[in-house]
């Protein structure tokens, strides 16, 4: 979880800048920490002794999520904070893996859909006009991304091989990103500072440290996995005050209140039997 916050971290840091003073762009951004991953990836699946043609593992399907996630997730950090993002982010998975259990047929208890409505109005409330609103478009691309993260996490529940799955996926999802790299290159704008921030989002925080999600989340179900996911908007929220000197808001802190409580108090409650 501590990898995922760093992610957040890194993107506003290299999106953004300490100073105001962004060290990369948002397509290059998502181009190297996919294609950083991918290398990484196949590295680790070869030290294995394993195939070494890991796409064989990935699907188009996973990879587009994949992709999707990563690239308005680069977007949406050009406006919003490190914590902000990351709530916008994890309320959206959470709300997209608790909505396919209801369609696969789970029946939640009154005290969960007591905890869905606590949580979505904390959403709302975060998203609500004001001073301290995050921005409109930004909030908007984030939502797409945790959407786009919560459907890779419940296609990566049935990975056989979780490490040559998800580096399939990186190797899938690399090119599509250098595409997107090739219809924005008259913004193209990369320093060394963000080749650096990009890189280590890609190969480390992201690359291992999905495999390790992926791993994890064959021994667990999809709503311990998106309880377990309710520390990453709290860690990211440290990482941006400490690093880079942003607020801790009245909103931020109030609907963070909401939006975990709620959705911890749905995933803990016992399903009816359906």
């Amino acid at each position: 979880m501590a990898a995922f916050a760093a992610n957040s971290l890194f993107a506003r840091w290299a999106l953004t800048g300490i100073d105001s003073d962004p060290a990369i762009d948002p397509a290059g951004y998502t181009a190297i920490r996919m294609t950083s991953g991918a290398v990484m990836l196949w590295l680790l699946v070869a030290a294995r002794g394993g195939d070494v043609s890991a796409w064989a593992s990935g699907t188009w399907a996973s990879a587009l999520a994949l992709f999707a996630y990563a690239a308005f997730f680069s977007f949406a950090y050009i406006t919003l904070d490190t914590g902000m993002g990351a709530l916008i982010l994890f309320a959206c998975v959470q709300a997209t893996m608790i909505g396919w259990g209801l369609f696969k047929g789970e029946r939640p208890t009154a005290l969960a859909w007591l905890g869905m409505a606590l949580a979505l109005a904390g959403l709302a409330y975060l998203l609500s006009p004001g001073l301290s609103a995050p921005d409109p478009f930004g909030a908007a691309l984030m939502v797409v991304s945790g959407v786009a993260w919560g459907v890779y996490s419940l296609r990566g529940r049935g990975a056989a091989d979780p490490l040559a799955a998800t580096a399939g996926n990186f190797i899938y999802a690399a090119p599509i990103a250098l595409v997107l790299c090739v219809i924005m290159v008259s913004r193209l704008d990369i320093s060394f500072q963000g080749l650096v921030l990009a890189f280590v989002s890609g190969a480390v925080t992201s690359g291992v440290g999905y495999a390790l999600w992926y791993n994890v989340l064959r021994h667990i179900t999809a709503s311990n996995a998106a309880v377990v996911q309710l520390t990453v908007p709290v860690i990211a929220t440290g990482f941006g005050i400490v690093v880079l000197g942003e607020d801790l808001t009245l909103r931020i802190a109030l609907a963070s209140l909401a939006i975990l409580g709620g959705v911890a108090i749905s995933l803990v409650s016992k399903p009816k039997d359906s």
